[in-house]
């Protein structure tokens, strides 16, 4: 702010034909510093600590001072054209032109704070009317009151108050209506504002803030579901878990699931996969301490799981798109879903429980632990839906499943957090898991990476470098966590960047895995998970459509709204005189 106003000043002054290059560095740059710089650093001094005094969201220090910033250069932007167009015209447009930045500055701020504070509108427009008045209180003082040249030449006061006033009104007006206008669908389809809704959602983003559970919770409705859980025991107790729970790790990063594959996990003393069960986004749990029910029941079933000391061989089937893999445990079966490399994205939950139960009629099957691998990244319109084709390509998939003979089999387990990796990369906190099985000299790697998804066409690159190492068959999935999802298009897949690391990380994860092998028993179980709160599917496709027809409107409404404002206010502070 210091160098920008500084800067604004020296070369406002240099356009004048009379002003020698020193005067407009010095005395130039100090008034554009006294005028702008100094004013804007009052200002996002002064306003943080009223924002944080009311009972609305806590704003950073650099955060206010970033706005004060972005509304300082659009001043400065206007009054260095205004002084432009100055020096070509008899009349003098430089005092005009501040009071149109202060305008525009004061409508910005205004959309700003009243839309991320969460304080009112009242107390919005009268913090936001904090720094167009210090630029405006302080040219007064410059102009009238001192002997400081300048090149804004003479005005009145009372004209410069009223132009000021009825521009900021005009805008004003502007912007209740756009407010008004996005408002009033969401607090009639959801009960919440949608102010509220995007400062919860800001204070999310930006500060991790949980706040936003407390809204969802009040939208939230109690499902029930399925959890299925593969637990494998060594001489020392559970070596190992494979979860896989009918719950979405969403909405977005750690509110409600959003990090549950990294949450759930870390809740057990043993290693532990937790996978992406069949679900979607109306699955999303409401509070992150929804995902305590799940460990409840999982660990309530462990309590009294029986083991078995055999498995099957790993089992590839495909029936036309659709790819089911599979390994029997016991009397127990363990199954994973993909249409890869062909893009897809969520399977419904309605879809995998009538898989589940198609395997359990076909294969006698007592427990049937179903894991949508979500590795082939093509976006919501993916999504396996009942009546999609994809669905019936799984079922006749399911009719080919035969049972071989089992054995007494090894596992061995290992865990990269991949720390050099995060968010940017689309590598949440768990990073990579990976689960070798050796049945009868058959090794087969399950591995399970951290993300939202895939790029297209990664999943073949990481299995062909990871069938150079001792290893028959591998399939590679995600847990679809929330936690690494952006703003750009909400998505972040896997493979966009850092391949290579990656991929060096999973080889070095199954070797280590390979190293691990030793004799184990295994127990499964699918358990039924009942009462926990999600966003439910009314909700969350009101949620969704309330929100893209808000979007679809507002691409209409706010030019003509803000257009027609700005004209207003243009006329008015330039053509009408006093």
């Amino acid at each position: 702010m210091t160098f920008l106003s500084f800067l604004t000043g020296a070369i406002a002054a240099y356009l004048e034909p009379a002003v020698s290059l020193f005067d407009s560095i010095v005395y130039g740059g100090s008034t554009g510093f006294l005028i702008f710089g100094l004013t804007s650093i009052m200002d996002g001094a002064i306003s943080q600590p009223i924002i944080n005094a009311l009972d609305g969201r806590h704003m950073k220090i650099k955060q206010a001072m970033f706005i004060s910033l972005l509304n300082m250069v659009l001043v400065a932007l206007v009054y260095i054209v205004g002084s432009l167009v100055s020096t070509f015209t008899i009349y003098n447009y430089v005092i005009d032109a501040i009071i149109l930045g202060c305008a525009l500055a004061f409508g910005v701020r205004t959309f700003i704070i009243w839309s991320t504070s969460n304080i009112g509108a009242v107390r919005s427009i009268l913090i936001s009317a904090i720094q167009p008045v210090l630029i405006l209180s302080m040219v007064v003082v410059i102009v009238s009151l001192t002997s400081i040249g300048t090149n804004i030449g003479p005005f009145s006061i009372i004209a410069v108050a009223l132009k000021g006033l009825i521009a900021a009104l005009i805008l004003m007006m502007a912007i209740y209506s756009f407010i008004l206008v996005i408002e009033s669908p969401i607090r009639h389809n959801l009960g919440v504002g949608g102010l509220e809704l995007l400062s919860l959602f800001i204070a999310q983003y930006t500060e991790g803030s949980q706040a936003m559970e407390k809204l969802f919770e009040d939208m939230g409705e109690p499902i029930d579901t399925l959890v299925g859980v593969v637990s494998f025991k060594g001489k020392n107790g559970i070596k190992g878990l494979f979860i896989s729970p009918c719950v979405h790790p969403g909405p977005v990063g750690t509110i409600g699931g959003g990090n549950m594959p990294t949450v759930l996990a870390k809740r057990f003393d043993s290693f532990a996969m937790v996978s992406h069960g069949p679900s979607t986004h109306d699955f999303n749990p409401v509070s992150s301490r929804e995902i305590c029910k799940i460990e409840k029941v999982i660990k309530n079933s462990l309590e009294n799981m029986e083991y078995s000391p055999v498995a099957s061989p790993f089992i590839h089937i495909e029936h036309e798109d659709a790819k089911l893999s599979a390994q029997y445990f016991g009397d127990n079966l363990l199954l994973l879903a993909t249409f890869a490399p062909l893009g897809f994205d969520d399977i419904d939950f309605g879809v995998g429980l009538s898989l589940i139960k198609a395997a359990q009629g076909h294969t006698k099957a007592e427990n049937v632990v179903l894991v949508d691998c979500h590795n082939s990244f093509k976006g919501e319109s993916g999504r396996v839906l009942p009546g999609n084709p994809e669905v019936f390509q799984l079922m006749d998939a399911v009719e080919k499943l035969e049972k071989p003979e089992q054995s007494e089999f090894k596992m061995g387990c290992a865990y990269d957090p991949i720390e050099e990796l995060g968010k940017s990369s689309g590598m949440g906190q768990s990073g990579v898991k990976v689960m070798v099985l050796d049945v009868q000299g058959q090794k087969t790697a399950y591995i399970l990476l951290d993300a939202n998804n895939m790029v297209i066409g990664f999943r073949k690159e990481i299995l062909q470098a990871v069938e150079k190492l001792d290893v028959d068959h591998a399939e590679v999935m995600t847990t679809d966590t929330h936690f690494v999802n952006t703003l750009s298009g909400g998505h972040n897949p896997l493979g966009m960047r850092d391949r290579d690391v990656i991929i060096a990380k999973t080889v070095a994860c199954t070797q280590n895995a390979l190293n691990d092998l030793e004799p184990v028993m295994v127990g499964s179980e699918t358990i039924k998970l009942s009462g926990i709160n999600t966003l439910g599917p009314t909700h969350a496709t009101e949620l969704v459509t309330t929100i893209s027809s808000i979007v679809a409107v507002s691409r209409v409404v706010a030019p003509l709204i803000f257009v027609l404002a700005l004209i207003f206010v243009f006329i008015w502070i330039f053509y009408w005189t006093f």
